[in-house]
């Protein structure tokens, strides 16, 4: 008996998280050969970013608080300097912004007016969950950006961190009022949807289904599980 206690029982290794910065390489690997051409792929991703600041702005204009106008004038800032740097790059390859982003308004439109939200607080949690979701998915899809376009893009569409600030607007009004808890939990849920549908529009689907499946289902689950990071932070279940 005392000889059976001394074994050691075998040791089992605790799982762990993949890196954030492998997980986000493994993704753009992942999501190359669904990438749309690369005015296809700067004229959506443009015209998203300027709907992204039309959302921010009305928030903004919305804001009971000097300090949280603040805070969603710096984010638009972030997001501006994005939009700028998609243009950039639409300008090295002598492409018309008007005419690239053109066929992507409608969408995109439609897309702001299903997750715009209906009051103050939904318009911030909207903005958090639609630009963080998209964010990574278009730093993922820019692989397809073959070469130093899809490198200037990703470093682009990662500078700066629009989610901070977002973060503590939202975590300030939960705690003030705690019963807004439930209630963005349900709308962040059903932003989730849609944010996907519009992540999923600008995809290159081809004859074989299954294999675009293939590839597509374990993006999206990480996305989805950085995603649902940022609403356990705060306190969210997505």
């Amino acid at each position: 008996m005392a000889s059976w206690l001394r074994r050691q029982r075998p040791r089992v290794e605790a799982p762990t998280l993949t890196p954030r910065d492998t997980a986000v390489a493994a993704l753009r690997v992942d999501l190359g050969e669904l990438a749309p051409p690369s005015d296809v792929f700067l004229g959506h991703c443009a015209a998203l970013h300027l709907t992204f600041i039309e959302q921010l702005t009305e928030a903004m204009s919305n804001a009971p608080r000097v300090a949280d106008k603040d805070s969603l004038a710096h984010v638009a800032g972030i997001v501006f300097e994005r939009y700028r740097a998609l243009a950039a790059e639409l300008e090295r390859l002598h492409l018309d912004k008007t005419d690239v982003m053109q066929p992507h308004l409608e969408g995109v439109e439609e897309f702001k007016r299903r997750t715009m939200g209906g009051e103050w607080y939904e318009q911030v949690a909207s903005a958090h969950v639609t630009i963080g979701f998209l964010t990574d998915f278009w730093i993922a899809l820019s692989v397809g950006l073959v070469g130093e376009p899809g490198d200037r893009v990703a470093q682009a569409l990662a500078k700066g961190d629009p989610h901070a600030p977002l973060h503590r607007i939202v975590e300030r009004a939960i705690a003030a009022n705690p019963k807004l808890s439930s209630r963005l939990a349900l709308w962040c849920r059903r932003l989730l949807g849609d944010t996907m549908l519009q992540a999923r529009s600008a995809l290159v689907q081809h004859d074989d289904r299954s294999k675009d499946e293939a590839q597509i289902e374990p993006v999206f689950t990480e996305l989805i599980a950085e995603h649902t990071r940022r609403m356990d932070r705060l306190g969210l279940t997505a």
